[in-house]
Order: C-alpha cells, then sequence, then structure tokens
C-alpha cells in the first residue's frame, strides 16, 4: 500500500470511529418519552426545552433508545425535598441500573447520603446493601445542576457539577441488566440530555479490585433455605431451627463479603425469612469476636444455642450505623466455639429494601470452614 492510500484507509477509520461516537441530543417532547398519565409535562424553562416530573412514584422512560455503554449528560432542577434520579440499562420496572440525588440536604458539607448508585433488582432498590455506592455531592435546588455518568461495562463514574472530579466512582454495577432504556424519575425539572453511546473515555470495562477480596476472615460460603413468611412481631426461637428435611442451596459470598439474598430471592412482599448455615472445624474451644452486618433482623444460633438477636430498622430507635445500611459496622457479638465441629444457623427475616448480611471474624487462623 502506497503512502497515499495509507493515509486514505487512516482518514476512513478515523471518520468511521468517529460517527460510532457521535452524540445524540434527546428531545423533550411528548412523543419521546413514555410516561404514566399526568405525571409529566413539556415546556421551556429558563429559556431551555424540559421536562417536568410531577410526582414521586412515575417514570418517564425515552423511546427508541438502548443504552449499553457510553457517557450520559444531563440538567437537573429538583423541585422536592425527596429523591430524583436517572434509571439506565432498564429493562422494565424490576431490573435497572440507578442513580440519584436525596434532596433533604443540598448544600451541607460532608453529607455520606448526598448521592446513591443501586442496581434495581427485581423490582428492589438495593441502596441499604450498598453503603460505598454513596457520597457527599454539591447541588442545589432552584438551579440547574448538571449531571454526567461514564458507564464502561462493569465500571462507572458520576459527575455532579464538577467534570474535573468524579463524585462517585463505581467499581463494579450490581444490576442484572448490560443494556436498556433511560428513565428518570423524582419531582424535577430535566434538560439538555445528551447520549453518546461507547463514548467511556478510557474507562475499563473490568470491574475494579474489590478492597476486602484478600482478607480471609470473611466467612463467605453458606447454605441457604428457601424463605417462608413470618408473621409481623413474631420472633424465631429454638423451636423454629432448620428441620432434618430442610432443603438446602449453597450461596457465596459477593464483594466486599455480601450474601446477598435479594439477588436469589428478590422482593419481599411480606416479612419473610430464610436460614444460612456454616460449618467451622476448631482446634481448640476458643472465644471469636463477629463483625456483623444484616438487613433487617437476626437470630444467630451456635451449636444450638441463642448467640445473638438484633434489628436494624431504618428511622428507628434500633437502626445500626450507618443509618440501617448492611455493614460490619452494624454490630459485633462473641461467639464462643468448642473444639471440633462448630454450626453456625442464622434467620434472617426482611421486608424493607435489600435482604443480606456480612460476617467478619476477629481472625480464623487455624480454624477450617467445612
Amino acid at each position: 500500500m502506497n503512502r497515499t492510500a495509507l493515509l486514505l484507509a487512516c482518514l476512513l477509520f478515523n471518520l468511521s470511529g468517529m460517527a460510532q461516537i457521535s452524540s445524540i441530543k434527546i428531545p423533550m417532547t411528548a412523543e419521546r418519552w413514555s410516561f404514566p398519565a399526568g405525571s409529566c409535562e413539556f415546556l421551556q424553562h429558563q429559556s431551555v426545552p424540559a421536562m417536568r416530573l410531577l410526582t414521586k412514584e412515575g417514570v418517564s422512560v425515552l423511546k427508541g433508545l438502548s443504552f449499553a455503554n457510553g457517557t450520559i449528560e444531563y440538567d437537573v432542577e429538583p423541585e422536592s425535598e425527596d429523591f430524583a434520579g436517572i434509571y439506565f440499562r432498564k429493562k422494565d420496572s424490576l431490573e435497572s441500573e440507578y442513580f440519584y440525588l436525596r434532596l433533604f440536604a443540598p448544600g451541607v458539607p460532608n453529607v455520606m447520603a448526598d448521592v446513591q448508585y443501586t442496581p434495581i433488582i427485581d423490582g428492589v432498590n438495593c441502596w441499604n446493601l450498598l453503603p460505598y455506592c454513596q457520597g457527599t455531592g454539591t447541588f442545589a435546588k432552584g438551579q440547574w445542576n448538571h449531571v454526567k455518568l461514564v458507564v464502561s461495562g462493569s465500571q462507572m463514574l458520576v459527575y455532579v457539577n464538577n467534570l474535573s472530579h468524579p463524585t462517585l466512582e463505581i467499581p463494579q454495577l450490581e444490576g442484572n441488566t448490560k443494556s436498556g432504556s433511560l428513565g428518570f424519575s423524582g419531582k424535577a425539572l430535566i434538560a439538555n440530555l445528551v447520549v453518546t453511546p461507547d463514548a467511556t473515555e478510557g474507562l475499563s470495562p473490568v470491574a475494579g479490585f474489590d478492597p476486602f477480596y484478600n482478607d480471609p476472615r470473611y466467612l463467605r460460603q453458606w447454605s441457604v433455605s428457601q424463605p417462608v413468611d413470618l408473621p409481623k412481631g413474631r420472633e424465631l426461637t429454638k423451636d423454629d431451627l432448620p428441620k432434618q428435611n430442610t432443603e438446602w442451596k449453597k450461596i457465596t459470598t459477593e464483594r466486599r463479603g455480601l450474601v446477598n439474598i435479594t439477588r436469589l430471592y428478590g422482593n419481599s412482599q411480606t416479612r419473610r425469612v430464610v436460614w444460612l448455615k456454616c460449618r467451622l472445624k476448631v482446634p481448640l474451644a476458643q472465644n471469636r469476636t463477629v463483625d456483623f452486618g444484616f438487613t433487617n433482623e437476626v437470630w444467630v444460633f451456635l451449636n444450638g444455642k441463642i448467640a445473638m438477636v438484633d434489628k436494624n430498622f431504618f428511622d428507628d430507635p434500633l437502626c445500626k450505623r450507618p443509618r440501617a445500611r448492611c455493614s460490619t459496622e452494624n454490630t459485633s457479638f462473641t461467639l464462643p466455639l468448642q473444639a471440633g465441629d462448630n454450626e453456625i444457623l442464622i434467620g434472617i427475616a426482611n421486608d424493607f429494601f435489600g435482604w443480606g448480611i456480612m460476617a467478619r471474624m476477629d481472625t480464623l487462623d487455624g480454624i477450617e470452614v467445612l
């Protein structure tokens, strides 16, 4: 190939690449959006076409676009004290990814819960399973705030009013979908929506490191029973321990040592309970401390005897740090392990958002997880 032909080929390649990452400006007109009747209006606001979301519950979904990877930018002006967010890779009302602003404290410095990423799994917003996917942000009501999402495979960067420094860094998107539509929710105005497919700005599509991957203290291998209804107010006792004919399946922790029961059993319309089982072989009798995270109610039995009971309800006197999120900050307790085999059984009940536990021993030196 001569020099002229080579230069022409390079030019055509570059032009084709530019065409692949061209931006799409989304019209803020009613015919491009699907929304519940009476939940949305379209208008000129501050000299730009805008979509106003009139209710907290409805979701306005963009028609005719499937998004997998790339950049999403938009302006949002909140009009409530609640939430305003964007769904992406949205398959339907049950499965999606979701980023949102919490609007109760804009302008207050270092509020940990200003912004949140969470997957929607079987219709469950899993915010309380992912405290490390929230953070502080700078935004205000009564004015436009610029949001930019860079989505690449398993990772995402979120920018709010500052394009030089990410507001959130998400090392692994946790949803079950890889592509889907976009949608907005929360009482707010939305404008200047631009989608640039495949423009990932060099962000790796491979999931980032799990900072707890090398930590051997987490109990990661469990067996779990089928969920059953548990009437409100009823407590578990020794008589409720699993019977000989209980069916078990294996469940392994996800990132950061999380046993994610929501991903396995989905949405709880009523209060449901499962049992988790783990067996330890211990060389010598010893007391071990467990740092324990959970949502929302737990009954821990060791070798058939009650070892701990606790609750973790949002906005309740029994709410655990960090404000009812599942974290090893929630609580700690002592396990008096006997020499030889030990069986840990944990009943865990839930009817509120995400469902799971995490258990970190002070040490597992010399202890075998069976």
